[in-house]
């Protein structure tokens, strides 16, 4: 039976795996081809130091490591099992609900409940036994002339299923693990080995029809019974056995946990009656326990040989024998069926996912990607913006700084525009000035300046207002155009009495030719071409 539990993908069962038992201090190998087929069975003495700490995986995987060495092996994927001793179990019966991932939450809930430790220490894998079947109630005895009341299907028991719960603390699959490490090679797998002996019993006995088989398994250090029915393992417990102690003894203590074990057993109604036990080690001991139970039980008792049912050599017979639950688990691993109970690979609850939710989830994690692309894109054109702010400031305070020349510049550069664009020739309108004016006997100019609209402003000083009268209008006749002229009294040391400050416009018709024109003469006592003796005068 078949359920689809949430469990990773089981990749194609692999060519060859190895199985690896820890048997006190023996290491048991088995190794099996494609189909489960078992093709070697081993065994080597592990060296592990008496004052060694068995409980380190590191320590135990060295000593796991020079065996494999010894027998000249390298093993590629590797299959372990995990001793009943470290394992709680657990059997289970459970509604069939409407899917298996119902089933698989029933099964963590129930097993939350039972555990002897935190459920978040725990690693819990499950194996379907099989469907319990419907039980309806009797029909009632109807007195004589009374009505029978039919019993409707809704009135039956639902069906249920038998589950067989497994769990171990996660230090245990840590354990493994750095033995693995240790030991130099991949662990694939990490079963039970009561599970995987029952799958010893399923092969070698596959229509045990509604009986139960016993298996009783003698270790170095323990001793095992198993009951498997329907092809399942349906019940399990361990025992621990004193070592080094007296073989009847031990032998003796076996018998005791076996039939405590039995007893506890059949008293479960629901179970199967055990038909058969079957004895099966590698300590010597088999053959007189087996006598032990023979008389104490009902059930007919045989020696397991598994060395027959999986067609091993008769020299491997022994070890097969001792081997069960590696023989176990490298037929399930290279069966297409794989291990039942894997704690590496446990079966979950399949997650349920609210779709509406996501969908909420969804559009709100899009909005909120979309929001923040918006806020950064907004962040870096403000980034942008600010440096070009930042910039055109700084190039505005520079500017700011040098506003006077930039002003003075402009001024400079409009005058010469306005220059060029009159194309006048300013040193030809001051010789043709200094041609038509008044000789300096009666009129000499202070100061000549050139306006920016494209005058000339004289300011002049004569010793007459005649003098300034005739001068306005010899420049009229000379073609200027000139404002009225303001005679104002001003003398100064030469003997000019009257001062005047003359404006002058050059119209665009007027055209100068200085070669009609000719200056006045130089007065006798002029001096104005002879700087020394000008400032010996003292003028």
């Amino acid at each position: 039976m078949r359920f689809p539990f949430r469990r990773e993908r089981r990749p194609k069962p692999p060519s060859q795996v190895t199985a690896l038992d820890i048997d006190g201090s023996t290491l048991r190998v088995v190794q099996a081809g494609a189909g489960g087929r078992v093709t070697r069975v081993l065994a080597a003495p592990l060296d592990v130091p008496t004052d060694a700490d068995r409980s380190d995986g590191a320590v135990l995987g060295a000593a796991v490591a020079r065996a494999l060495a010894g027998l000249g092996l390298q093993p590629g994927l590797v299959v372990m099992g995990v001793p009943r001793a470290r394992v709680v179990l657990r059997t289970l019966i459970l509604p069939a609900g409407e899917n298996a991932g119902e089933l698989a939450a029933l099964v963590y809930f129930q097993a939350a409940k039972d555990l002897p430790f935190r459920m978040d220490e725990a690693v819990i894998d499950f194996q379907v036994c099989g469907l319990v079947p419907s039980t309806s109630p009797p029909e009632s005895v109807a007195e004589p002339g009374a009505a029978v009341i039919p019993v409707t299907p809704a009135e039956a028991s639902p069906p249920r299923f038998e589950v067989l719960v497994a769990a171990v603390k996660s230090g245990e699959i840590e354990f493994h693990q750095r033995l693995a490490t240790a030991a130099g090679f991949k662990l694939a797998g990490l079963g039970l080995l009561p599970v995987a002996n029952a799958r010893c019993i399923e092969v070698c006995q596959p229509d045990d029809g509604p009986d139960a088989s016993a298996l009783v398994t003698l270790r170095a250090d323990e001793v095992g019974i198993d009951v498997v029915a329907g092809r399942s393992l349906r019940f399990s417990r361990g025992a621990t056995l004193r070592p080094g102690t007296d073989p009847a003894a031990s032998a003796g203590a076996a018998v005791i946990e076996v039939v405590r074990s039995l007893h506890a057993y059949s008293g479960n109604g629901a179970h199967p009656a055990v038909a058969r036990v079957l004895v099966a080690g590698a300590t010597g001991q088999e053959a007189e326990l087996l006598a032990l139970l023979a008389a104490r039980l009902e059930s007919p008792c045989a020696l397991f040989e598994p060395a027959v049912a999986f067609g091993l050599p008769p020299e491997s017979a022994a070890i097969a024998a001792g081997s069960l639950g590696a023989i176990g688990l490298a037929s399930a691993v290279g069966s297409n069926a794989g291990l039942p109970v894997d704690f590496l690979k446990p079966k979950r609850p399949p997650i349920q996912r609210d779709h509406r939710r996501l969908q909420i989830i969804l559009g709100v994690a899009a909005a909120l990607v979309l929001l923040g692309a918006v806020l950064g894109l907004r962040a870096l054109l403000i980034q942008r913006r600010t440096a070009v702010l930042t910039a055109v400031t700084a190039e505005l305070a520079d500017a700011d700084k040098k506003r006077p020349t930039y002003r003075r510049m402009v001024q400079q550069a409009t005058v010469v525009d306005e220059w060029v664009k009159g194309s006048r020739d300013w040193l030809d309108h001051v010789a043709y000035l200094t041609s038509i004016l008044p000789p300096s006997e009666e009129l000499y100019i202070t100061s000549l300046t050139i306006s920016l609209q494209g005058g000339l402003r004289l300011a002049v000083q004569a010793r007459s207002g005649e003098t300034l009268a005739r001068l306005e209008k010899q420049l009229r006749s000379a073609g200027y155009d000139i404002r009225p002229i303001a005679i104002s009294p001003g003398a100064d040391r030469f003997g000019y009495e009257f001062r005047s400050t003359v404006e002058l416009t050059i119209p665009d018709r007027l055209k100068i030719d200085l070669h009609k024109v000719k200056p006045p003469a130089r007065p006798l006592d002029d001096m104005s071409l002879e700087p020394a003796a000008y400032r010996r005068s003292g003028v």
